[in-house]
């Protein structure tokens, strides 16, 4: 039995000191998930503490089977969207014309990058303000899969989607990414030709 398996079962028996053990494994992501869907650090920080309440609260419902970070961060990620519905605001009005369906990648922030720092963390800035245009869900789904190498099947299980449903999402969403990515780099460089693929 694994370490992480040994905190779990004790936690599920009542152990107190093997959840904190847990929460302190899987804080790191579980923050991270919530500030890249909320987008604001105390907000992210409300959710993750909600997260961990959450877990620790249902942890007899929890199946081994399953990985444990799944389970976790399909909590978080239900959450934040149940908190970005409440707000109740339209977050952006697509204006966009591009039908061209050009690919728009993801920067792995844990990747070397030729670049200078400076335009890697305008880069990042972009793509995390980007990512709050984008619908609750679909902004869910693209955080699993591209920050933590999520398969569509896993994406499916924690968002309660069909495995078909995952995959027209992040189509849509990689679409409306490139389009906002495109829209912005038009505002920023006027001269730039219209059909040039996004500078990733």
């Amino acid at each position: 039995m694994s370490e992480e398996k040994a905190w779990i079962t004790q936690a599920q028996q009542g152990s107190d000191e093997a959840f904190t053990m847990l929460v302190e494994t899987y804080q790191t992501p579980v923050y991270n998930l919530c500030f890249r869907m909320l987008g604001e650090p105390e907000s992210a920080e409300d959710a993750a503490q909600e997260t961990f309440l959450r877990a620790y609260q249902h942890l007899h419902r929890y199946d081994q089977k399953r990985p444990f970070a799944t389970w976790l961060l399909s909590i978080a990620a239900h959450y934040c969207i149940d908190r970005l519905r409440r707000r109740k605001f339209s977050l952006f009005s697509m204006d966009a014309e591009d039908e061209d369906g050009n690919s728009f990648e993801l920067p792995d922030p844990d990747s070397p990058d030729p670049e200078a720092e400076s335009v890697k963390g305008q880069t990042r800035e972009r793509v995390h303000s980007m990512l709050q245009d984008l619908n609750e869900t679909d902004r869910a789904a693209i955080i699993m899969r591209y920050w933590y190498d999520y398969s569509e099947v896993e994406i499916a299980e924690s968002l309660r989607l069909s495995v078909s449903a995952v995959k027209s999402r992040l189509h849509r969403a990689r679409k409306e990414l490139a389009e906002l990515w495109q829209e912005e780099e038009f505002r920023m460089n006027p001269e730039r030709r219209t059909h040039e693929s996004p500078a990733f």
